[in-house]
């Protein structure tokens, strides 16, 4: 079974943001950048499959050259190599252009099972691991809180649903899963596995993708703004939602 596992480096909870002098970006300097906690519980599940049946863990992440950090955490816990796409412009690409460079680089590996992370930190787009399957004609499920091996063609995956449900789903591989926070314990690294990362491969390739349309422009990125004002909105339903709709539109213009 070949796997792989979709590895983010974000910034930690406790980190300072600070906007850059263009509102384009945040600074990097002097952020604490960490993997990202939800990619930990798919890093662990890749590893038990790979356990289970003497399969390959492979880890990919797309970003700058801090992200060999991930990597290098990823590999000292149990993954056996890893595919680095180097790219500086990785926070201003749309979920669906982050999917199709990662699908490009990946296609010809042929892998099994890619999994992912519910959702990064930062962004919280929670789209690459379905728009990966799309592109890739995998199968996809997500909220994934359980998956058992049927064989060589055939997975069957246990997903969340609300109020406490669950469903069981056979699905056919190769297949993108998103997993679900908290279906396992991540492990840490041993010493044993922290010396072996230098005898594992590390792959590098440059994102040749640099111009690709994200489909809308960012004019201004901010801090959320403290405010203690509250306004009651009273009156019949059709002068309540006109003036809901004033205010969406015309004070706070996110619509």
């Amino acid at each position: 079974m070949k796997i792989c596992i979709l590895m983010k480096q974000v910034a930690s909870e406790d980190s300072t943001l600070i906007i850059n002098d263009n509102k384009s970006d945040v600074e990097l300097n002097g952020l604490n950048l960490v993997t990202n906690e939800p990619d930990n519980y798919a890093l662990e599940e890749g590893l038990s499959i790979k356990e289970d049946t003497s399969g390959e863990v492979v880890i990919c992440t797309l970003g700058p050259d801090s992200c060999q950090q991930v990597i290098k955490d990823s590999l000292a816990k149990g993954a056996d190599r890893a595919i680095h796409i180097t790219t500086d412009n990785s926070s201003q690409l749309s979920p669906l252009n982050i999917s199709k460079i990662i699908a490009e680089n990946i296609r010809e590996e042929n892998f099994d099972i890619i999994l992912s992370g519910l959702q990064s930190n930062d962004y919280g787009y929670a789209q690459i691991g379905i728009i990966l399957s799309e592109l890739l004609n995998y199968s996809h499920a997500s909220l994934v809180i359980g998956t058992e091996i049927i064989n060589d063609k055939t997975l069957k995956v246990k997903r969340e649903l609300e109020n406490g449900w669950f469903q069981w789903s056979e699905i056919d591989l190769p297949a993108s899963l998103s997993i679900q926070s908290g279906i396992n314990n991540p492990r840490y690294a041993t010493l044993k596995g922290i010396m072996s990362v230098k005898n594992k491969p590390i792959k590098k390739l440059e994102n040749k993708s640099e111009n690709l349309n994200n489909g809308y422009t960012l004019k201004d990125l901010y801090i959320p703004k403290k405010s203690k004002d509250v306004q009651v909105i009273e009156g019949n339903t059709d002068d309540v939602v006109n003036e809901i709709i004033d205010v969406l539109k015309n004070k706070i213009k996110v619509i």
